[in-house]
């Protein structure tokens, strides 16, 4: 163990009060980009909290609130008679070449292509047909005379999400319309243009984890409701919106990430309405709407108010394919004024040519998305019917939509489980990385992605994986009943 003087971590903090929000949460936010980037190692013992106040000449309250913080992501540990130390949050055989401060979801996707079979990220592994067809007519367009920087988006293909949205009955004019790289970057500016440190945002948890990382990153206080597979606490979730520090809701009410569930109609109604008496803006995340396995899209939050303050994510990388990375923010057109002025700053504005084959693709995606879905609900059975013979005291609960299981495991620990899988050759995402609290290790996301044979190859060896696992676990137990059972009583 490492123990560090509290003149060395005043200096690694720098100006880490210089931002705006509660003191506590700008010295917790620090603190977890040094723990996040390697600087703290895990096993670091830190300041006690009177020291570090003397040192940072703050309230000991604002240490002890600052450590609860991280204590609460799992990020350190807190023992009495110990202090407190960085916490190891990588198992021993966890692969140590992508250390940093993102979510394993990320870390999966930096890591080098290789044999594990990739069920981290849940994204169609190969674009359609009608996408190179629709990328060879927009050639013919591609070097007509335009100077290439749009910050908005093509206005022609703002015009057809638009069209998309009012005849899905929520009324909207190209200027409510942006264009983004992808969802991921919706979010990222939608996070920027309404986040400071110190600012609440209300959301599900379990949840998607680039949204959440997005928050952590900006500095904000995440409170979460809680959302299984049948629903969400949605009275939690108004409790939540009604505090004072709320300046951002955010959901995935259809085929949510990861869990599958639906929000139904009354509830999105009684959300809507309950954020717009407390003047909350809500972000929608429709990434995964148009993959219900009937065939039909539940309404968006806006279609309950056109006009409100209601900001609706969307892209084609689940429907069509990751790599063609369009996404757009459909909200009010004062918002998406604001949200192309931070983007012109980003990137000046998304590429072109990707716009237009998304314009030349839209006439015929309703036949990519029918044979998609098709294709999905087929894997869904597949997949269920597999962990069901292989696996029957795992608990995968049926969706009706999207991409992914929720399965709750019997016992044990998903993380654990997730690297005795990853040596089994197979990468998965473990419960933690999906909670806003750092819970669920009893959960992992399986997506059902991989044609049939494929899959019930996967689970042939999470099986294996998962009898070597519990006989592990077993032995530790036996071990440690053994030892206890042996030791010399005190008299």
């Amino acid at each position: 163990m490492r123990n560090l003087s509290c003149e060395d971590l005043v200096t690694l903090l720098g100006r880490w009060s210089g931002g705006r929000g509660a003191l506590y949460l700008l010295l917790a936010a620090r603190l977890r980009a040094l723990i996040d980037d390697g600087q703290l190692a895990a096993g670091t013992a830190l300041p006690t909290d009177r020291a570090l106040a003397l040192a940072l000449a703050v309230g000991r309250s604002t240490i002890i609130s600052a450590y609860d913080v991280l204590r609460q992501e799992g990020r350190i540990v807190r023992r009495q008679g110990s202090g407190t130390q960085v916490a190891d949050t990588r198992a021993p055989s966890a692969p140590t070449g992508a250390e940093g401060s993102m979510n394993t979801l990320f870390l999966h996707l930096l890591e080098p292509p290789d044999d594990v079979v990739q069920l981290g990220c849940a994204a169609p592994t190969a674009p359609p047909p009608e996408l190179a067809e629709a990328y060879h007519r927009a050639m013919t367009r591609f070097f007509e005379p335009d100077i290439g920087y749009h910050p908005a988006g093509l206005g022609e293909l703002r015009a057809a999400i638009a069209r998309r949205y009012t005849a899905r009955g929520v009324p909207t004019g190209p200027e409510q319309v942006m264009i983004t790289t992808g969802a991921q970057q919706a979010l990222s500016l939608i996070t920027t243009t309404f986040l400071t440190p110190g600012n609440g945002v209300v959301c599900e948890t379990p949840s998607y984890p680039g949204a959440l990382e997005l928050f952590r990153d900006a500095g904000a206080v995440i409170s979460a409701a809680e959302c299984g597979p049948g629903g969400l606490d949605h009275e939690e979730f108004l409790r939540l919106l009604a505090d004072e520090r709320t300046r951002l809701g955010y959901l995935v009410p259809t085929h949510h990430n990861p869990t599958g569930a639906v929000l139904p109609p009354l509830l999105r109604r009684r959300i809507v309405l309950r954020a717009a008496e407390l003047g909350v803006p809500l972000v929608e995340d429709e990434a995964l709407a148009e993959l219900g396995f009937d065939g039909t899209v539940p309404p968006a939050l806006a279609g309950y108010a056109p006009d409100g303050d209601i900001l609706t994510v969307g892209s084609l990388s689940k429907l069509v394919w990751a790599g063609l990375r369009i996404g757009w923010v459909r909200a009010p057109a004062s918002r998406i004024s604001r949200l192309a002025r931070v983007k012109a700053l980003h990137d000046m504005g998304s590429s072109v040519l990707p716009q237009r084959a998304v314009l030349e693709l839209l006439p015929h995606l309703h036949e990519v998305r029918a044979r998609r879905v098709a294709q999905l609900r087929d894997q869904h059975d597949q997949l269920r019917e597999q962990l069901a013979l292989r696996l029957p005291d795992w608990e995968p609960m049926p969706v009706t939509g999207g991409q992914n299981l929720w399965v709750r495991l019997p016992h044990g620990s998903a993380s654990a489980f997730a690297q005795t899988t990853l040596r089994q050759g197979i990468a998965l995402l473990a419960g933690p990385g999906f909670s806003a609290r750092g819970d669920c290790d009893d959960h992992l996301r399986i997506p059902f992605l991989a044609p049939a044979e494929e899959l019930t190859a996967v689970v042939d060896r999470l099986a294996s994986a998962w009898q070597r696992f519990s006989a592990n676990r077993a032995s530790s137990v036996v071990g440690e009943v053994l030892t206890t059972s042996r030791t010399p009583t005190k008299v």
